[in-house]
């Protein structure tokens, strides 16, 4: 099983880096330092925007900036995604969604096998 991760490592790349957080704000393009702040301490979560301008700054990708949020949100995707599985494996279906639904199995089973192999 992977380590625990932090939610995010905001604080420890700027740290790093040798940014003030209203230098790294501006730079974010954030009004205020206290936007930062609350990213860094996990108490909100920051927008697409920010989240992409810190990978840009940081020339990390965003996956691993926020390690921790991306890990729960892979589990809590493969939970749904055995979920919808194991549903669209009970309908009994014919003809043209017979296909729809096998072609929706075959993702799915590949997305499956695609999150095991990245845990290895």
């Amino acid at each position: 099983m992977a380590a625990h991760r932090l939610p995010n490592y905001l604080k420890t790349y700027r740290k790093q880096s040798g940014l003030s957080q209203r230098e790294l704000a501006f730079l974010l393009g954030l009004k205020r330092r206290e936007q930062l702040s609350r990213h860094e301490k996990n108490r909100c979560v920051p927008t697409l925007r920010v989240a992409l301008a810190c990978e840009a700054v940081f020339k990390t990708p965003v996956a691993d900036l926020f390690a921790g949020a991306s890990d729960s949100i892979t589990r809590e995707i493969g939970t749904r995604v055995e979920t919808l599985t194991a549903s669209l494996q009970k309908k009994s279906v014919q003809g043209k969604d017979a296909r729809l639904t096998a072609r929706k199995l075959a993702w799915l089973a590949e997305q499956q096998g695609r999150a095991v192999s990245s845990h290895i």
